[in-house]
């Protein structure tokens, strides 16, 4: 018997083919270019207004060049913005530094809604950039909204204080952050220690997991390896 033969693809499914091709190369690119152009745009806005105007890059360039010069100055704010950040990172570092900053802090307490939000802002920064257990760096599958449904999580820190006190249980809790895609909101859990299942993937894998909706992630094998594992 003669095999069957095959037909040969269109030119429509071929042009289709090269087309799906090309968004996957292109769309990555672009669409980090665009994010990274945004961003800079978005610094910029909040850094230029800032400094003087006769000091600011544009008047710069045109003072010295020429009024008419075509020069781009986008990207120069978060330039001016990261010389600055070193700068008083090095004086913060110092002994006048460091005094400079325990006095503006103790005036900061002394006003009971700057205290608050600054108290916040400075703890959620020290979280994520401070070298300390603090950091995100481990992940986790955990147990939500409802047994038997998982969801990835990042582990903060044990219980403590009040919170570690008045939890209705003797077995250790851990707080565990549940982010919600795409990653604008989430939901603090303290969690039985023994219920959470440690990931090896990092936190970076995780958060383009959340993103990409699911899309981004590790094969359904090798979750459900981790979830027998765990049930052993």
């Amino acid at each position: 018997m003669t095999e069957p033969s095959h037909k040969r693809p269109g030119l429509l499914a071929g042009l289709r083919a090269s087309l799906l091709t090309g968004l996957v190369v292109v769309l990555p690119i672009g669409l980090t270019i665009y994010l990274i152009y945004t961003v800079v745009g978005w610094i910029d806005s909040w850094i230029l207004p800032v400094i003087p105007f006769g000091w600011r890059p544009d008047q710069l360039v045109a003072y010295y060049i020429g009024p008419d010069a075509n020069f781009p100055t986008r990207g120069l704010g978060v330039i001016v913005f990261l010389i600055f950040t070193v700068i008083v990172g090095w004086i913060a570092k110092g002994f006048l530094g460091r005094t400079i900053i325990g006095q503006g802090e103790r005036l900061v307490d002394r006003m009971p809604v700057v205290r608050s939000v600054y108290g916040g802002f400075k703890q959620i920064t020290e979280t994520f950039f401070a070298k300390s257990e603090k950091s995100f760096d481990k992940t986790c599958l955990v147990e939500f909204p409802r047994p038997g449904c998982w969801a990835v999580g990042f582990v903060a820190t044990t219980a403590k204080g009040e919170i570690a006190q008045k939890l209705p249980t003797d077995r250790p809790m851990i707080a565990v952050f549940v982010a919600l895609t795409p990653l604008t909101s989430g939901i603090l859990m303290f969690v039985p220690e023994e219920d959470v299942i440690l990931l090896d993937m990092k936190a970076d894998e995780v958060v383009k997991l959340i993103v990409s909706a699911g899309l981004v992630a590790p094969t359904a094998k090798e979750v459900q390896a981790l979830i027998e594992d765990a049930k052993v």
